[in-house]
């Protein structure tokens, strides 16, 4: 079951970052440009919200299956425990948590602009939580 969520997750996340770059570069050139928000637009941030969600709910299950996460008096002491049980979590909740709201928060716009702007200001933070998340598991990121 371990491997199998493993697997799962580390191949979700090349959704997850290649449609998360896509959003960002769509929401920054829409928002320079001054172009309408297009349904295309709409469907790229629905598809990164589901992509991030099913994301969180096979890392979720990972988490209590993993044989890295451990809740014990040494969890704070070793770094490759820490890192996992506490740091990649909360790091991951956080960035999960900003494009949940970029999403919410935009669909409630009346501006074009401002929908792009909050699109790619939420999304590139989440990104850079992201990319700094996977470079501190030492995995890399490809």
């Amino acid at each position: 079951m371990y491997t199998g969520l493993f697997h799962s997750h580390s191949f979700l996340r090349y959704a997850v970052l290649i449609l998360l770059c896509i959003v960002v570069i769509t929401a920054l050139r829409g928002w320079r440009r001054k172009k309408p928000y297009s349904s295309t637009d709409n469907k790229l941030s629905l598809y990164l919200f589901i992509a991030t969600h099913l994301q969180l709910l096979v890392g979720l299950i990972l988490y209590f299956v993993s044989p890295n996460v451990q809740f014990n008096s040494a969890t704070m002491k070793e770094a490759t425990i820490r890192y996992w049980t506490v740091e990649h979590s909360f790091i991951m909740l956080l960035a999960v948590a900003l494009i949940t709201m970029a999403r919410i928060t935009s669909k409630k716009m009346s501006s074009d602009e401002a929908k792009h702007k909050r699109m790619f200001i939420f999304n590139l933070i989440a990104l850079i939580f992201i990319l700094t998340a996977i470079v501190m598991s030492g995995r890399g990121i490809i």
